[in-house]
């Protein structure tokens, strides 16, 4: 026998998704995260993996793994004191950033507050010119300045971005080498080492969040490889990348910043996989964990790629799948703000001590607590039996924030939903406006341990028609490790007009096309069918930034630079609805991805039935404003082709479906619960 082992780790729960090579079987399992003792989980999931089927550590010939740490690390803005070396004259590059508002028509928008604080910003005496010659040669007495300085400051390490670093590396490189002679007990990165593209600002922020989400990702990783290699496993651990594709788990230690979005872009592969079983060609993927809630677009049945995806406040610049993170997860905290607000999130109370419910010492009310005193948990085991609900624990936890509001426990548990539910609710609304689709003609599909929980009553506010509840939908994510395809993006820095661009196009695609193929079949040893995808990033002279143009690789090889042009134009009319023929137009950076397929899990269809489905019994919660009864499901009675309406719930052992009343469902041959919002259409 061997396996795929598929993981997924959250802010509470680690998911296990484990795929059977000979007999296709998937066996799924969730485990309590151990965030004082990482690598823990991994252990005691191999055990109960073996103990409740039989899967052997030894057996495992592949583990693939996304995690949130970084993403959550971000967001609780939990991450390293860092300091940042610029170009002397230019320590301002955070704070002054685009010159652009978060959101130019408030009155009361702010910029967040940097990863590196300004007292930690030092100019550096150096400078190159726009082409990469030598202005000012580096000064290095400034730089061993600036390292004590840093170090007074209680910098744990230090991230070096110097003006035009992308043209030429060479004083980022020369200061770091200081850096690391000197003061070996810091970490240093460079701009240039982690995203060598034009735009000082999105290049340094990259940079940043590299660097900041370093120590905890490091640490994290080396305890995974400790845990599996005490548990038997010898396979070495891959990680999924914000892409989407996957690196070993010794290069995401130093590369940080590309696994970032590492669970979440797991999260989306998963969602796009299911809904392609579905028959859904356009989806919206609502992940929601312990710490957040991660929404992405899926067109075509494909997730979208993009550039500048928001962590929490911030901006990552370097391809990755379009995510949103929000900052509510069923570990988000609810209290009241010095004004009577009732707020939820970002802060979690993640596993440790979790939730109040979870009787781990939890105090302090959470979205699952408020479920729990809406009646909608407790019926079932939670996360595979790994967690007892405390229900008294969950009420006494939402009282501290009743009483101040003056309202019931009841009321109050509900008020925590629907202020989760309208934070999201906007979020998404900015991430459809900015795709420019109406939300009524996708569907959710949601997951995560509180997904199905939060899922409907968000699909109902937002008038989407369909909704599909994975057959597992709290190993959704982990699912996503197993299906996706080996991949990684190669970039070259051109800035120039495409007829300045064209005598070097073909051998600066040959650069990338060798460099893609050596890391696809020398790095990874990928024997099978691939794709190169190459693009470049382009703009009209003027313009202030770029959009992504598909490109033909017989276009390059060729330096064609009519098909170039016209490519540009096209898509340039698609996303603005006009183009200017007559003007010159620029490439910015030439891209490439290379994409090696894997083999894909062929899910077996569940028994079949008919008719309405037979709840077990009866419940009472609080829903949409009253107390209700609803009929209760368990998942593993449902057979494919029964129906159902809501209000129900459906309980199982990794989640809880909430569906609302007005929503009708059918159980698909594969298990998925489809469900459709009457008088939408």
């Amino acid at each position: 026998m061997a396996y795929r082992v598929g993981v997924d780790i959250g802010g509470t729960f680690i998911d296990f998704c484990v795929f059977d090579t000979e007999t296709r079987d998937l066996s799924t399992l969730k485990v309590l995260t151990t965030p004082a003792e990482p690598g823990a989980e991994v252990m005691e999931g191999m055990r109960r993996l073996e103990e409740t089927y039989g899967i052997a550590p030894s057996a495992v010939e592949s583990f693939i793994h996304g995690t949130t740490v970084g993403v959550n690390t971000v967001i609780q803005r939990k991450g390293a004191t860092m300091a940042l070396f610029t170009t002397e004259n230019f320590t301002d590059v955070l704070e002054v950033a685009r010159l652009r508002m978060p959101e130019s028509y408030s009155l009361f928008s702010t910029r967040p507050e940097p990863l590196v604080t300004r007292d930690r910003v030092f100019g550096i005496r150096e400078r190159l010119r726009a082409d990469g010659s030598v202005h000012t040669p580096l000064d290095e007495a400034s730089v061993r300045d600036a390292i004590a300085a840093a170090k007074a400051r209680g910098a744990e390490g230090i991230v070096i971005s110097f003006l035009h670093g992308f043209r030429n590396a060479a004083h980022e490189a020369e200061a770091a080498k200081i850096v690391r002679e000197t003061t070996p007990e810091l970490f240093v990165f460079t701009s240039a080492e982690i995203w060598p593209v034009i735009r000082e600002y999105e290049r340094t922020t990259t940079a940043i969040i590299n660097g900041y989400v370093h120590p905890r990702v490091s640490d994290y990783l080396d305890k995974l490889q400790e845990a599996l290699s005490k548990s038997g496993v010898s396979a070495e651990p891959l990680i999924t990348k914000s892409n989407g594709g996957v690196m070993s788990a010794e290069l995401g230690k130093t590369s940080c910043v590309n696994m970032v979005l590492s669970g979440t872009a797991s999260g989306v592969i998963g969602g796009a996989f299911v809904a392609r079983a579905c028959s859904v060609d356009n989806a919206i993927t609502l992940d929601i964990g312990g710490t957040s809630a991660d929404v992405a677009v899926v067109i075509g049945g494909e997730p979208q790629y993009g550039m500048g995806e928001k962590i929490g406040e911030f901006p990552l610049y370097i391809p990755s799948i379009s995510v949103t993170s929000i900052g509510d997860g069923g570990g988000s905290i609810a209290r009241v703000d010095e004004f009577g607000v009732l707020k939820v999130g970002p802060e979690s109370a993640g596993s440790d001590p979790g939730p109040a419910c979870y009787g781990r010492g939890g105090e302090r009310p959470t979205i699952t607590d408020a479920f729990a005193v809406s009646g909608f948990l407790g019926h079932h085991d939670l996360a595979y039996n790994s967690v007892q609900l405390d229900l008294e624990k969950a009420r006494a936890a939402i009282a501290t924030v009743a009483e101040p509001l003056g309202l019931s426990l009841e009321e109050t548990a509900e008020a925590i939903i629907r202020v989760a539910i309208s934070g999201m609710y906007m979020e998404i609304n900015k991430l459809t406006a900015r795709y420019g689709i109406d939300i009524r003609d996708f569907a959710l599909v949601t997951f995560g341990g509180a997904g199905p929980m939060l899922g409907c009553l968000l699909a109902k506010e937002l008038k989407m028609r369909h909704v599909v509840i994975p057959t597992t939908p709290g190993v959704t994510s982990a699912l996503g490790g197993l299906v996706a395809d080996i991949r990684n993006d190669f970039v070259r820095s051109l800035f120039a007009s495409v007829g300045e661009a064209l005598p070097s196009l073909p051998q600066n695609y040959a650069g990338l096309k060798a460099e893609a193929l050596n890391w696809l079949t020398g790095e990874q040893h990928h024997e099978g069918d691939h794709m190169l995808l190459p693009s470049a990033d382009m703009r009209y002279t003027g313009q202030s930034f770029e959009i992504e143009v598909p490109l033909e690789a017989a276009w390059l090889e060729a330096a064609d630079g009519d098909a170039i042009l016209d490519a540009f134009h096209r898509r340039h009319e698609e996303v603005y609805a006009f183009c200017d023929e007559e003007a010159e137009v620029q490439i910015m950076n030439l891209r490439l991805v290379v994409a090696g397929e894997t083999e894909k899990p062929a899910l077996k269809d569940l028994a079949k039935g008919s008719g309405p489905a037979g709840p077990v019994r009866e419940i009472e919660v609080r829903l949409e404003g009253e107390a209700r009864t609803a009929p209760l499901y368990e998942r593993n009675r449902l057979l494919a082709g029964q129906t159902l309406e809501g209000p129900a719930v459906i309980a199982q052992s990794d989640t809880t479906s909430c569906i609302p009343s007005g929503f009708t469902g059918e159980v698909d041959p594969r298990g998925n619960v489809v469900l459709t919002l009457q008088g939408e259409d």
